[in-house]
């Protein structure tokens, strides 16, 4: 069942890469198709990790941040920016990604 399901997959995906723009109506649309493609399948998953990872350093952090009074600061550039990239912002909008 694997050895099929991959090489189908594959040919989806071309026959879906090489078919004309005009089958989308316009090249807005499929800028607007790619972007949320790309979000969807690279960039939220990554941020997700980033928020898993910023999380553990945070905890590991909190040694040192509580007697520096920077709490704050640290889960929010960690955590919080992480995990409303990926929880929160609409999908397919760049504007603020990873910013404060």
């Amino acid at each position: 069942m694997k050895n099929k399901l991959i090489p189908t997959v594959i040919c989806v995906l071309v026959l879906v890469m090489i078919s004309p723009t005009s089958v989308f109506g316009s090249s807005e649309w499929e800028a607007d198709a790619v972007s949320v493609v790309v979000d969807l399948t690279v960039t939220r998953p990554i941020t997700c990790a980033l928020a898993l990872l910023g999380s553990a350093v945070f905890v590991v952090s909190l040694p040192v941040t509580i007697p520096a009074g920077s709490v704050k600061k640290v889960a929010h550039a960690l955590v919080a920016v992480p995990a409303r990239d990926t929880f929160t912002r609409p999908v397919g909008d760049w504007e603020d990604f990873l910013e404060d």
